[in-house]
């Protein structure tokens, strides 16, 4: 009986330190400077600029392939030669 309390009491404190462990507040990260967020922002967009010029050279690509492939073949080439119109007579 004594070895059940003593592993009942175990349990009971590994609860409420692990609940304690859990609820515990960070510190906050201290206030960015100007010059920090004024750096963050320049670097920000020159990364949406890279990915805007990626972006475009992408579609740049699938243009060319598209008319490479299919898209803008030969017009004189895909059109069909005019059917002999009738003039309605047998």
């Amino acid at each position: 009986m004594r070895k059940l309390s003593i592993a009942i009491a175990l349990a009971a404190g590994l609860g409420v330190g692990s609940l304690a462990a859990v609820q515990a507040a960070l510190p906050k990260p201290p206030a960015k400077s100007d010059a920090e967020k004024a750096a963050e922002a320049e670097k920000a967009a020159a990364a949406k600029a890279k990915d805007a010029e990626m972006l475009n050279k992408a579609y740049d690509k699938v243009v060319a392939n598209y008319k490479k492939n299919k898209g803008m073949a030969d017009a004189k080439a895909t059109e069909k030669p005019a059917a002999a119109t009738t003039s309605g007579k047998k």
